[in-house]
């Protein structure tokens, strides 16, 4: 509501603003969709790099607090689209749990898309994996599932 009264704009204006300019689009300028934001922050695009940052930050954030939670934590897995895709964003994340025995090998990570493959050296207390996810499949099983509901 506090939006909708300082823009003086009603509910689905609110909602298209939120759900369609805002996030990754909103910060870098470019687009919501992550490779074209790598694209622009590599071509020296200053939004875009920051979209990047509070991105991994928030990831590394998370993984963080749910570490806390849980006591600990044996693995870290990157999935999806840019979990799968985007290397230098692999290795941005996980930097600094070195404190945790994480030791990320980047010579496994480099270069790696859409492959399951362990990214830690053989010594390391917190291994990093990356595991492929088929999304249409995981879509179709869900949808059999809501219709076959009885």
């Amino acid at each position: 509501t506090y939006i909708m009264g300082k823009e003086e704009i009603g509910l689905g204006a609110t909602n298209t603003l939120l759900n369609k300019h805002s996030g990754v689009l909103g910060v870098s300028g470019v687009s919501s969709d992550m490779r074209e934001v790598e694209e622009a922050a590599e071509a020296g695009n200053e939004r875009a790099k920051l979209a990047l940052d509070m991105y991994q930050y928030r990831v590394k954030k998370y993984i963080g607090s749910y570490t806390a939670a849980m006591g600990g934590v044996d693995v870290i897995v990157f999935t999806g689209g840019i979990g799968e895709n985007a290397d230098e964003m692999r290795k941005n994340i996980v930097s600094n749990f070195e404190y945790l025995g994480l030791e990320f090998d980047d010579s496994k990570n480099k270069g790696v898309r859409g492959k399951e493959v362990e990214l830690t050296k053989d010594s390391s207390k917190v291994k990093v994996w990356i595991v492929p996810t088929d999304e249409e499949l995981v879509i179709a099983r869900d949808t059999y599932e809501l219709v076959n509901k009885n």
